[in-house]
């Protein structure tokens, strides 16, 4: 499924950009079609936060419900129970969700749904990552992009000189 929804993402876009000549312009059609793995419950709730927030963190809104384009803004107002427009969660949200949506994430959760963002790279606890990528052979998403630095020729000589 993945796979096809790159596809299907990608392909439009490049349809929409060669039809109307607008390459590189645009929030919706910056990137590609992005899919990770997510350890728990938690995590999953993190990930949703940061998106549903990303009006707000943008400073386009004062609080993230009121973000139009944004499903919390069709949750939040809504008097149907499931918004047809909306797919239901696989796990319920919490009593106060829009109050937790609007509260800043920290530096850390920021920085670790970027990089999996970023990389591909599964998104969870550091060991859970690190077997997880083993067991889908994922471990290149864990490394910095590029090849190894080289080491120094001396660099070898002090090490066996030091045992």
């Amino acid at each position: 499924m993945s796979d096809f929804l790159r596809w299907v993402s990608l392909t439009h876009t490049m349809r929409y950009h060669a039809h109307y000549k607008t390459a590189g312009e645009g929030h919706v059609y910056q990137g590609r079609f992005k899919s990770f793995s997510v350890q728990d419950d938690d995590h999953f709730l993190v990930l949703c936060r940061y998106v549903e927030r990303n009006a707000k963190r943008a400073k386009l809104v004062k609080d993230a419900e009121d973000w139009r384009w944004g499903s919390l803004y069709r949750w939040s107002r809504s008097s149907e129970p499931l918004p047809r427009l909306l797919t239901p969660w696989p796990i319920p949200r919490e009593a106060n969700w829009i109050r937790r949506v609007n509260e800043p994430l920290d530096e850390k959760e920021i920085d670790s749904i970027r990089w999996s963002i970023r990389r591909g790279s599964p998104l969870g606890e550091p060991g859970w990552v690190e077997s997880i990528a083993r067991r889908l052979d994922l471990e290149s998403t864990l490394r910095p992009r590029g090849r190894p630095k080289k080491k120094l020729p001396n660099e070898s000589r002090l090490l066996r000189n030091e045992s």
